[in-house]
């Protein structure tokens, strides 16, 4: 056997099916139609059903090969060699950490691409420039590796498309300035509200949260997040249903009486009361603000905010959530999360360890409703924190540092979604996807390639394919853990259904496998 042969043999092996394959140039104006990724169901426990918990079932589940026969209509695929029409409508934390073992740098999950490599899964396409590789999926190793680039067979390379979307995306600085200065002043009035008055909302304070304040707010400042939160007299928390995230609030003995006793039944603090007592004062309060147009909108079923809308001077939506702060160390559902020992430092996660968590009136799934006295566990404020400190060393993206890219691909993952949910308005199937997704994906993506290396400006491109691949591995194995809350599955099914994940699986690989057109839209 020729030893040439033999070497390119055993190169397609290693690089697996995911490797793409070099084809003949295709007509003007044809595209790509991705094979439909497979989701494998995942049973519910006994306890699960019982409890509606959303805890992760630990299981290994194993991603079904698509059959190279079956190509329905609209469906998403890897790079394949079907050349058919597509129709792109139908393709869519306390002391406890302070002496803790080795980490890994990320929480199990789907494989990251090994950064810095530069070697070619396919055949060279001669005689075109051989542009920027992209990762391809290794089968063996369970890692990317470099493949052709995501330009190839596309009219516009989306190495060059991303910047011009990202300035697209960028704020501009008097917008910035105008919402802020509304929606401060009827934060402030509605603080000023709560202190004066003898309630139990006496003692309130302002914490600034959400994409705005976190500096990856994207389109237009019309979006707000603010906590009102108030510091929770000695509590017991005990976990609902086994889920790692929902609690019931019950009191510790407190000598000097209990503030929050008027909203206390069964020993349990009881959310709904709280959150209908603190909308009361709201809704009442926003009358009196002067120069605003401001009114209440309908309470959303299970939804621990308050959502205002400004309509004067500018339109704006702020949601108002009301939290608990608890001092002490974190609960033992947390003890595995916050894996940024590696991306960030051991020293800076037990700081992060140290400081209070958050519990918001947040209802737990129970069937086909809600246990509507439960309370959620909230890590905005640490969120908020890694965002604003996100290099791997200190002077990543500081006026004399090195400008990484980590936010711009957050800023473009949210942009993707919110740009499909908007295309598919009409249907239900992305209704329950969020930013927090997109979000949480980010953050295991950033430790599981920690370095600031790993993301530089000039590699956007990869570095972009990188969040989007794993991704759409957390929608095809149902498993997207919450980053504080590793127990705590986003993804499970008795919050987002199969069909759902699918679709959204779907056309974001219509979209990968395209160059993104979704981005030229609306």
């Amino acid at each position: 056997m020729d030893r040439r042969r033999g070497k390119a043999t055993r190169t397609t092996s290693k690089a697996g099916p995911a490797a793409p394959k070099a084809s003949a140039p295709r007509a003007k104006g044809s595209q790509m139609e991705p094979t439909e990724s497979r989701v494998v169901p995942e049973a519910a426990p006994p306890e699960a059903q019982r409890c509606a918990s959303t805890r992760a079932s630990g299981s290994q589940r194993k991603k079904s090969a698509p059959d190279p026969q079956e190509m329905p209509e609209g469906g998403a695929r890897g790079a394949g060699s079907y050349n058919g029409p597509l129709r792109a409508e139908d393709a869519v934390d306390g002391p406890a950490g302070l002496a803790e073992g080795p980490e890994t740098p990320g929480a199990p999950g789907p494989p990251l691409p090994k950064t810095g490599s530069r070697r070619d899964g396919g055949a060279r396409v001669a005689p075109e420039r051989r542009p920027p590789p992209a990762p391809t999926e290794d089968p063996g190793l369970r890692t990317l590796v470099r493949a052709p680039s995501l330009c190839q067979g596309k009219a516009v390379c989306v190495g060059r498309k991303l910047p011009k979307v990202l300035e697209k995306l960028r704020l501009k600085r008097q917008e910035i300035t105008e919402a802020a200065d509304i929606v401060n002043k009827v934060m402030e009035h509605l603080l000023r509200r709560l202190r004066s008055v003898e309630s139990e909302f006496k003692g309130v304070t302002l914490l600034r949260t959400g994409s705005y304040y976190e500096h990856v707010k994207i389109s237009a400042p019309n979006e707000f997040d603010v906590m009102f939160t108030l510091k929770a007299p000695r509590i017991d928390p005990e976990e609902y249903c086994n889920s790692g995230a929902f609690y019931f609030v019950k009191f510790k003995r407190n000598p000097g009486g209990n503030p929050l006793s008027r909203f206390v039944e069964k020993d349990k603090l009881s959310a709904s009361l709280m959150l209908n007592e603190f909308r009361k004062i709201i809704r009442n309060e926003i009358k009196n603000i002067e120069d605003t147009d401001v009114i209440l909108e309908k309470k959303k079923s299970g939804s621990p905010a308050v959502t205002l809308l400004i309509r004067k001077p500018k339109e704006i939506s702020v949601d108002v959530i009301l939290a608990l702060e608890v001092e002490g160390s974190w609960p033992a559902s947390t003890q595995e999360g916050l894996p940024v020992s590696t991306w960030l430092g051991r020293k800076a996660k037990n700081e992060l360890k140290l400081k209070p968590y958050y519990m918001v009136p947040k209802h737990a799934k129970n069937g086909n409703g809600f246990q509507e006295e439960t309370w959620r566990l909230s890590f905005s404020h640490i969120e908020k924190d890694i965002l604003y400190n996100h290099g791997n060393s200190k002077t990543c993206c500081e006026a004399d540092g090195v400008k990484c890219c980590r936010k711009d691909c957050l800023k473009l993952m949210k942009y993707l979604l919110e740009q499909l949910k908007t295309k598919f308005a009409n249907r239900k199937n992305l209704n329950k996807f969020c930013s927090y997704h997109v979000k949480t994906a980010f953050f295991h993506t950033c430790s599981q390639a920690p370095y600031d290396g790993d993301w530089q400006f000039k590699d956007l491109e990869f570095s972009f394919d990188r969040c989007v691949e794993y991704f759409l591995q957390c929608l095809r194995t149902e498993d997207l853990k919450h980053y504080f809350i590793p127990g705590f599955n986003l993804f499970s099914h008795t919050l987002i259904e199969r069909a759902n994940k699918e679709f959204l699986s779907k056309q974001i690989e219509y979209e990968k496998n395209n160059g993104f057109p979704i981005f030229d839209e609306f």
